[in-house]
């Protein structure tokens, strides 16, 4: 084998253990292994930093792959190559000798190429009588043959590294390009919040990246702004589902006598009575005082039956027969809990306890079209104080959007009253109170 023995370097040139190692390394060649010299020498510039070596020794290295004879390098072949200094130069775009000199070492110090230097340091084959060469002296490619494994994985991780950058570019950009303009978006639409903060925050996170960033630091600030567009979106979300509620609400108003949720008369302390006998019997409170404001009237046709059935001419109405409307003081002595969700963590009337129903609707994973048909069997504040009970007694029930649909089920068939259930919430709350006292 051309490489089968330990060479030092001609002159004044010391030898080193790692031109030591890198001959050692030459000789572990497999058996029948060949590379393309080309695809291998693009492995080798994809690895550069890896390999630590210059582009201008790159080129030095170019030049000395013309030289080979083959595409495929082998070791039946031969792996030397002897150009003179003048020849190497011209290939390597007209570098000049010293420059020459100083890239070949770099070479050889990363382990790429052997130096097989001749008694008087020059380069030439040596061929017998049938004019094949029988030894040679210049410079050995067995390193790369040798390595060709270890190039190649170098190769493929610096491209699947240089990828991991670029996505992780683009996306950081894309998740900038977004917050920037949900930030806007926010403070065109007058949208409460914390903007200007939010402002500074996301400014303080941009001063941070450097002109060029490594990966890491990509990566870390690609995960702190997308955290900052998730909250930005979340606070968004919400506020497009309250005008959506708000918007709700108005359109149930239209088909519902008096909904309003400012009115005097749903802060009354006094109870309707329910429409029919039916009705009264469920409330099992019959002869309780009516609400002041509430006008009742007898019609002809249930005068003629001998029932005296009431007609509510406010309060809501749902499909089945009218469920009572009770205060709101006693709703929230009830429910106690969903003042948490209301504006601002509070509930000051009808229109703010309606707006935290949606919310808990939403967090119990009711559907809206349940709602909506609570709201249109039992009144906008009915089916408000519904979820404000089914989220009290949130431990003891399985599926609030099926308790629901249960209840307005119940509703439209006459077989549903709020009052027993508020009453038991009153109770289990004051004696709460009492064994915490």
């Amino acid at each position: 084998m051309d490489n089968a023995y330990v060479t030092t370097p001609f002159g004044r040139r010391a030898m080193s253990l790692g031109m030591l190692a890198s001959q050692q390394l030459a000789e572990t060649i497999e058996p029948g292994i060949t590379r393309n010299k080309w695809k291998l020498f693009r492995a080798i510039c994809e690895a550069r930093p890896a390999l630590g070596v210059t582009d201008r020794a790159l080129t030095v290295l170019d030049a000395l792959l013309t030289f080979y004879p083959s595409d495929e390098i082998s070791e039946e072949r031969g792996l030397i190559v002897f150009p003179s200094n003048a020849q190497l130069s011209i290939r390597a775009r007209g570098m000049t000798a010293a420059t020459l000199r100083r890239h070949l070492a770099v070479l050889v110090d990363a382990g790429l190429i052997l130096r097989k230097d001749s008694a008087n340091g020059k380069r030439y084959a040596r061929r017998g009588r049938a004019g094949e060469v029988e030894e040679a002296f210049g410079f050995s490619l067995a390193p790369l043959l040798a390595r060709a494994t270890e190039i190649e994985a170098l190769a493929a991780q610096a491209i699947a590294d240089r990828e991991h950058l670029r996505i992780t570019r683009e996306r950081l950009t894309i998740c900038r390009r977004d917050i920037a303009k949900l930030i806007a978006a926010a403070v065109d639409e007058g949208v409460r919040g914390e903007w200007e903060q939010i402002s500074l925050m996301f400014r303080a996170m941009i001063e941070r990246l450097t002109r060029a960033p490594v990966i890491e630091h990509l990566v870390s600030a690609l995960d702190e702004m997308s955290l900052l567009r998730e909250e930005i979106v979340n606070q968004l979300e919400t506020n497009t589902k309250t005008q959506e509620m708000n918007s709700n609400e108005s359109q149930i108003d239209r088909h519902i006598q008096n909904s309003n949720p400012e009115s005097t008369y749903e802060l009354e302390p006094g109870f309707e009575t329910k429409q029919g006998a039916k009705s009264a019997d469920r409330i099992g409170r019959p002869s309780e005082p009516i609400a002041e404001g509430n006008e009742i009237s007898n019609s002809a046709g249930d005068a003629g039956a001998g029932e005296g059935r009431t007609k509510r001419t406010k309060g809501p109405v749902g499909e089945g027969g009218a469920l009572k409307s009770f205060p709101l003081g006693l709703v929230l002595q009830a429910c106690p809990e969903i003042s948490e969700y209301g504006p601002a963590g509070q509930i000051g009337n009808w229109r703010d306890l309606m707006v935290a129903a949606v919310v808990v609707r939403s967090m119990l994973g009711v559907s809206p079209s349940a709602y909506e048909a609570a709201c249109v069997a039992m009144g906008p504040e009915n089916a408000a104080t519904v979820m404000a009970c089914i989220l009290e007694r949130g431990g003891h029930i399985n599926s609030a959007g099926g308790y629901l649909r249960d209840l307005t089920r119940r509703t439209a068939n006459g077989e549903f009253a709020i009052g027993p259930m508020l009453m038991s919430l009153v109770r289990a709350n004051s004696s709460v109170g009492r064994s915490v006292c």
